[in-house]
């Protein structure tokens, strides 16, 4: 079973600011955690941040461009994307 996928409000007007460049980032983010979970090791700058909270870069360079995430359900495989914004800004 695949995981379920989603945003917060906030983080869907977040979303809709950012360039286009890093928007499609999101989607490949967002297609990878859906096929394989919420741990992505293979995203640059990965880490865990807590048993239930990830983050990764999704744009290096300047600005740096953060997603955040956190595993809402792990018995339905929901994941919920909390913040996308620049490096500055990131909640932790």
């Amino acid at each position: 079973m695949a995981w379920l996928v989603g945003m917060t409000p906030k983080a869907k007007k977040q979303a809709s600011s950012l360039p286009r460049k890093v928007k499609d980032a999101l989607t490949l983010l967002m297609g990878d955690m859906e096929a394989d979970g919420p741990v992505r090791g293979d995203w640059p700058n990965y880490g865990k941040l807590s048993d239930t909270k990830h983050h990764c870069h999704i744009k290096k360079g300047k600005p740096c461009y953060v997603a955040v995430w956190e595993v809402s359900d792990k018995a339905i495989k929901l994941i919920e994307v909390q913040y996308v914004g620049t490096h500055e800004g990131a909640p932790y």
